[in-house]
């Protein structure tokens, strides 16, 4: 049985954090491990969905910077 994938990094503006392979809420309280394997599989989908949308915006803006092809014509 191989290893899950490790988790994506924390949400912008949010009191979700990844620490060392688990979801943790944290406050200016203290924090607390979310151990409900619902809600934590939610998060994880949420975080690949992120990951997902982060790299298609950063390979647009890649193909934006790029010289347009040669002999394409045309408008954009």
């Amino acid at each position: 049985m191989s290893a899950p994938p490790p988790r994506p990094g924390p949400f912008v503006r949010s009191p979700v954090v990844p620490r060392d392979g688990q979801w943790w809420l944290v406050s200016g309280a203290g924090s607390i491990l979310a151990s409900d394997p619902t809600f934590t599989s939610m998060l994880d989908g949420f975080a690949q969905a992120m990951a997902a949308a982060d790299q298609a915006v950063a390979d647009l803006r890649a193909r934006q910077s790029e010289p347009p092809a040669s002999g394409a014509g045309g408008q954009r």
